[in-house]
């Protein structure tokens, strides 16, 4: 089975067709073509999209997006759980990474899977120390 995580930057990139947004689409597309491929992203992280949507647009733009990621193959966390709250904590304080970032990383780790992300000043540092799984959309 193949698990993604979704770090903000993904989708922001998705749905502005930033530089990067096709290798998203093609996440996307290989998990509505294959039924082992699984992506998460914890509501944390969903926030962060809703947020620049409607910092860079508006409101209304912002509970569209909302909408379109629900007819999406990504399943959304609605809880922290206690495995990723200590995680996300632990990550937190040794590598002075923002909230959401430990967070989208500490789903990574509990689901085992690869973090969707393009944010290489959060998960550099992180990635010389530790072997984690993450693919670089750009």
């Amino acid at each position: 089975m193949s698990v993604f995580v979704l770090d903000a930057c993904a989708l922001i990139a998705y749905f502005a067709k930033e530089n990067g947004a096709e290798n998203v689409r093609n996440i996307f597309k290989e998990a509505i073509d294959n039924t082992n491929t699984k992506i998460f992203m914890n509501k944390i992280n969903l926030l962060e999209v809703y947020y620049d949507v409607i910092k860079n647009y508006n409101k209304q733009e912002a509970d569209k997006m909302l909408e379109t990621v629900n007819g999406m193959p990504v399943k959304i966390i609605k809880e922290l759980e206690d495995a990723v709250f200590k995680k996300a904590g632990y990550l937190k304080s040794k590598y002075k990474i923002s909230l959401a970032d430990s967070i989208a990383r500490a789903e990574n780790i509990i689901r085992n899977g690869q973090l969707i992300t393009s944010d290489h000043h959060e998960f550099e540092i992180i990635e010389k120390n530790e072997n984690i799984g993450i693919k670089w959309f750009r």
